[in-house]
């Protein structure tokens, strides 16, 4: 999978590209990531990319014709893209997502910097928009490593086990459940005893229950958006009965 990132500071992308099971996916060229700036676009001596707003405000904006040149730069020399923006008004960025835009070939993400980027850009450039929750960083990149993190878990071969993904957080619509590994006691608190029974129904019924507890008490928002099955309302049941 190949991903096309708009950046004025490519080395912000340095280290998680280059560490763990990025790095790895790099290295084999599982996923390859192409970094274009839009200062190599600007037509000016100073390679100007920003100016003042229309209308006055504080802050610059980013100019659109060297991002959108710098975009369809990228696009001519390695083909077409979905081209993804981040953004503080995007789409909450799910797991949901994060699946589609794994089975896209390529992916361009466009990072903004200063008080934002000009509006025609958006408007007739970008295919969606996407954001990281309710904050405001200091620019796209970060946010857009997050999500080349999050796609390049589901391209095959970058995960050691691929079924991994369908039983983490989000995965299924809950939160997952808790996890243990040795030793079986750690400073007097020790490992459920059902995790060391060897009974897998038992296991796998107590994994799914504590995920639906979790869920519940952590982020009910997502229990309510879930298809709840007969045992999963049994379930629930038994730990509001406890």
């Amino acid at each position: 999978m190949q991903f096309e990132v708009i950046t004025l500071f490519p080395e912000l992308f340095a280290g998680p590209l280059a560490a763990s099971l990025l790095g790895k996916a790099v290295a084999s060229g599982l996923i390859q990531v192409c970094f274009t700036s839009p200062r190599d676009f600007a037509t000016d001596k100073h390679r100007t990319v920003d100016d003042t707003p229309y209308g006055g405000g504080v802050g610059m904006v980013m100019k659109p014709d060297p991002l959108v040149a710098a975009m369809e730069a990228a696009i001519a020399a390695r083909g077409p893209a979905w081209r993804v923006m981040m953004s503080p008004r995007g789409a909450p960025l799910t797991q949901a997502r994060v699946r589609t835009l794994a089975a896209r070939e390529r992916v361009l993400l466009l990072c903004g910097r200063y008080e934002g980027i000009d509006e025609r850009v958006r408007a007739a450039h970008i295919d969606e928009e996407l954001s990281l929750g309710d904050f405001v960083l200091s620019g796209g990149e970060l946010a857009a490593a997050c999500v080349i993190d999050a796609v390049a878990r589901y391209v095959p071969g970058v995960l050691g086990d691929a079924t991994s993904v369908d039983v983490e957080s989000f995965s299924a619509g809950l939160l997952e459940h808790p996890q243990y590994t040795r030793p079986p006691v750690f400073r007097g608190a020790e490992v459920p005893p059902v995790l060391l029974s060897g009974n897998h129904e038992a296991i796998r019924r107590w994994q799914r229950k504590q995920a639906l507890h979790e869920t519940r008490a952590r982020r009910p928002d997502l229990l309510a958006t879930v298809e709840l099955s007969a045992e999963d309302e049994k379930l629930l049941a038994e730990e509001r009965d406890a």
